[in-house]
């Protein structure tokens, strides 16, 4: 049994009309002999009536009395409702079909409401189901602890469930349909040259997605890679075949990494800065400040340390709680408000002098001011003022020539 996992997110089955390509794209895959497992979002986005966010204001939400146990009991509703919707149509269009939820198909997970992990997926349901349908439409964002509780797996499950039934079933490949056609070298919005590429390793784009791209989730491209198995990023509104993720894209394509240095550009916004001097302990700085941080639930990013302070990030609208904190503490924190980060990602940079000065003459030409900056082995990130964000990331992708990327793919 040749079994490829689908996902379908929340615009693609929001109405009829858009689930008619999704199955359209199931028609296709059933035609070339596979037995699909469809996994599928909540219907739309707010104001919705089905949609996750929908769902929450019907408790007034974050301003609600229900507990997080509760919340999840809610939250798991819309995906239910989409796979019993989907599963519905796809019988009337004389596709045998029936729908799980997240429990049902073997999820279970942490009790870690609203955020719990992932710990077994047991498919012998799906595969006893597969023996009789041609089509299993499964509930996304979901699973069921080990106490027998609903739970949810946090923003982006959909993406996380369909690559650990991927890994699980042993897919030939796990296709994520979106609202736009594979993954680009940077926002289009925000660059009018971007371009779609053709093939990615896991590395990459687990960088981009860190970073502010919002195509896929992180965690689904790690269970993926983890598990070897491929993955394509494609449009529900179109026949092509968008991004292929895989490890390799040598094996593909007979292109090594490194012809690509800089795959491409992700940028986030509304980001704080944050600076902490000391005149006393250093040890005592940064000990402190990251505890208080962590034990208040507040994220930090961006972090730079030295002898005589600490620097780091924190979400905008965190931002007064993270420095009420601090001066608690007796500290004095200088803070810049209104930043922005912005990331140029590509496995072929890793050795490669010269990087850097690239991305800094760059920017330096382009009027940007670096605010402060970090580099791994495959991304380098830059902060700089919200303002210059598109000034920013317009340079370094077109410093990178990234707009002719396809042709440096072939």
């Amino acid at each position: 049994m040749e079994i490829l996992v689908q996902k379908f997110g929340g615009t693609s089955v929001q109405s009829e009309e858009n689930r008619e390509y999704v199955i359209k794209h199931i028609k296709d895959a059933l035609i070339k002999g596979y037995k699909l497992v469809v996994v599928v979002s909540a219907l739309g986005r707010k104001p919705d009536p089905y949609a996750t966010d929908t769902l929450l204001g019907l408790v007034d939400y974050p301003n609600n009395q229900n507990s997080a146990r509760e919340l999840d009991l809610l939250m798991s509703c819309g995906e239910i409702i989409s796979s019993v919707v989907l599963s519905n149509e796809l019988q009337k269009s004389h596709i045998s079909a029936t729908a799980l939820t997240g429990s049902q198909a073997g999820f279970l997970t942490s009790e870690d409401f609203n955020k719990a992990r992932i710990k077994e997926v047991n498919p012998t349901r799906i595969l006893k189901e597969l023996e009789n349908h041609d089509v299993v439409v499964i509930a996304g964002f979901q699973g069921q602890s080990h106490t027998g509780e609903i739970t949810t797996i946090g923003r982006g499950g959909s993406d996380t469930t369909a690559a650990a039934l991927g890994v699980a079933l042993n897919a030939e490949r796990i296709e994520i349909f979106t609202d736009v056609n594979g993954i680009m070298t940077a926002d289009p919005r925000v660059v009018k040259s971007a371009r779609p590429l053709e093939i990615v390793t896991y590395t990459e784009i687990c960088n981009l997605a860190y970073q502010g791209a919002k195509v896929i989730h992180p965690r689904a491209v790690e269970i993926a890679m983890q598990g070897k198995i491929p993955m394509r990023i494609r449009s529900t509104y179109s026949e092509d075949l968008g991004t292929l993720v895989t490890s390799s894209r040598v094996l593909e394509m007979g292109v090594d990494i490194p012809d690509r240095m800089i795959t491409g550009i992700a940028h986030m916004s509304s980001i704080s800065q944050i600076k902490v001097k000391t005149k006393e302990s250093a040890y005592r700085l940064q000990s402190e400040v990251f505890k208080a941080m962590a034990e208040a639930g507040i994220s930090v990013d961006f972090i730079n340390i030295s002898p005589t302070g600490v620097i780091y990030t924190v979400p905008e609208a965190l931002t007064e709680k993270a420095v009420h904190i601090l001066e608690v503490l007796g500290f004095y924190p200088e803070v810049t408000e209104g930043c922005a980060k912005v990331s140029a990602v590509g496995a072929g940079m890793t050795g490669v002098p010269g990087v850097a000065s690239k991305i800094v003459q760059a920017l330096t030409n382009s009027g940007v001011q670096i605010l402060q900056s970090a580099d791994s082995h495959t991304t380098i990130w830059v902060l700089v003022h919200k303002n210059d964000l598109i000034t920013a990331v317009n340079a370094l992708h077109e410093v990178f020539d990234l707009s002719h990327i396809n042709e440096l793919q072939r």
